[in-house]
């Protein structure tokens, strides 16, 4: 997650919370799309990872996920067909 944070530009972080088939996840979002999913320890261990990185974070259930996430998935379908 440090990798993917350093080596991309507008990183975003979007906090999922526990479900009952997941734990807590970070899903970090660059700003072209491309995106990275993780288990953490907790909430508010990923709002702390996200701080101590310079990246914004959201909780997830609230706002939702950006639309070039979804634009970025359609592009690595559409290449991979």
């Amino acid at each position: 997650m440090r990798e993917f944070a350093s080596s991309r530009i507008g990183v975003e972080g979007f906090v999922e919370p526990r479900t009952a088939v997941t734990d807590v996840t970070l899903l970090l979002v660059a700003k072209d799309g491309e995106w990275t999913r993780r288990r953490v320890p907790s909430v508010q261990w990923a709002h702390d990872f996200a701080n101590r990185h310079g990246i914004p974070s959201y909780d997830a259930a609230v706002v939702g996920y950006p639309q070039r996430m979804r634009e970025y998935n359609k592009r690595v379908k559409r290449d991979q067909d």
